[in-house]
Parts: structure tokens; C-alpha cells; sequence
């Protein structure tokens, strides 16, 4: 049934989404060294059930690369990234939307994510010694008001930890997401398309 509701809904939306793309498109971000902790490959999600079949994570190549070059600014400090989530089918997000159904926080399929463009990413800061994860007003997914990249009411070092990523981040030609202080758009996301490829089909590819 669920699946005849999927089909159904993705024959009636007016949005082109593609199924196959150049495998030269999108890189592999195991392959740049990058921390992953890919939640949505297991059921530590606030769905609480394992969406993506591997743990692989990818991005559209020119999002990749300055995603690299955040993460070697940061390196010269001691720190890194830790990567939650990055590229996203279509059909997960159509699947997200059910128990949401709140824009600020998972986006409405009659648009469509950035992240199903390759051009979108889930982060957090990490100490590169210790691997440990910096003090953040949340937890990843905490659909709060806490969440929001506005909201004050924080520790210094919460709040000096938040800055240090949005910094990097868009002096590197991304922006941060207004309701969620862990997501990150590229510049120019709109010149990719949406994507329905399935992550173990990339995987394929090599």
C-alpha cells in the first residue's frame, strides 16, 4: 500500500525527477577522509526505522569540493567535519514528509530537498584528536525551536561552536538553513536536479 501511495503521489506531482545520473556528477564522501555518521542508514532517526539500504553519502562534485575545502580550513585548527546527511532520493523525502508535514524541517516533496539535489548537507563540528563532537544547541533532527540558527538563549561555547561552523561554512559558497543550525545549502543548488537514484545504485558505480 505504501508503495501504490508513493507511485501514486510521484505520478501526480508536476516536478521533473530524474532517475540516473552521470556518475562522474557526484562524489563519494568516503573517498575525502571526512568523519560520517550516517543516521538515516540506521534507525537512530527521528523516524526511527533505517531509510537508506547502505551508508554511503554523496554530493554533486563542485559541493563536494568546497565542502573539502571547509574541512581544510578547519583542519589547520585541530578541527573537522562530521557529516550526517547529504545526497537524498526522493522518494525518502516523500516518505519524511508523512509524520512532519513542517517545512522548516523536512521539506515538502511539491518542492523538493535540496538535499535530492546533491547540493545539500547535515554537519556538525568534530575535535580531530579525540573525534568528539563540539558542544551544539542540539542534538542532529531536534525539530525545535532550539534548533533555529537564531535562537540565543545559549551557553558561550554553544554559541561560539554554532558561529564557528555557519563562518566556515559560507565563506566556502554555502548557506546555512534558518530553522535548523546543522544544515548547510550550496550557492547555486538551483542549477541541479532532483534526484531519485537509489543510494545502493550509486554504490554500484565505484
Amino acid at each position: 500500500m505504501k508503495r501504490l501511495l508513493l507511485l501514486a503521489f510521484l505520478a501526480c506531482t508536476t516536478l521533473h525527477v530524474a532517475h540516473n545520473v552521470d556518475p562522474r556528477e557526484m562524489v563519494d564522501l568516503a573517498t575525502t577522509g571526512v568523519a560520517l555518521d550516517l543516521r538515516y542508514a540506521t534507525t537512530n532517526n527521528f523516524m526511527h526505522e533505517r531509510l537508506y539500504p547502505v551508508a554511503k553519502a554523496y554530493l554533486r562534485a563542485p559541493v563536494a569540493a568546497a565542502l573539502a575545502d571547509a574541512e581544510r580550513e578547519l583542519a589547520a585548527e585541530g578541527l573537522g567535519l562530521k557529516i550526517w546527511d547529504a545526497y537524498r532520493p526522493y522518494s525518502v523525502t516523500v516518505k519524511m514528509w508523512e509524520p512532519i508535514k513542517n517545512p522548516d524541517f523536512v521539506a515538502d516533496p511539491k518542492k523538493g530537498s535540496r538535499h535530492n539535489r546533491g547540493a545539500a548537507v547535515d554537519l556538525t563540528l568534530i575535535d580531530l584528536k579525540t573525534g568528539k563532537e563540539l558542544a551544539m544547541p542540539t542534538g542532529y533532527d531536534s525539530f525545535t525551536p532550539r534548533s533555529r540558527n537564531d535562537f540565543n538563549d545559549l551557553p558561550a561555547e554553544v554559541l561560539a561552536n554554532r558561529a564557528k561552523l555557519r563562518d566556515v561554512m559560507t565563506r566556502h559558497g554555502f548557506e546555512p538553513l534558518p530553522s535548523e543550525w546543522w544544515h548547510y545549502d550550496f550557492k547555486g543548488w538551483e542549477r541541479f536536479e532532483l534526484l531519485d537514484v537509489p543510494l545502493e545504485k550509486l554504490a554500484t558505480r565505484g
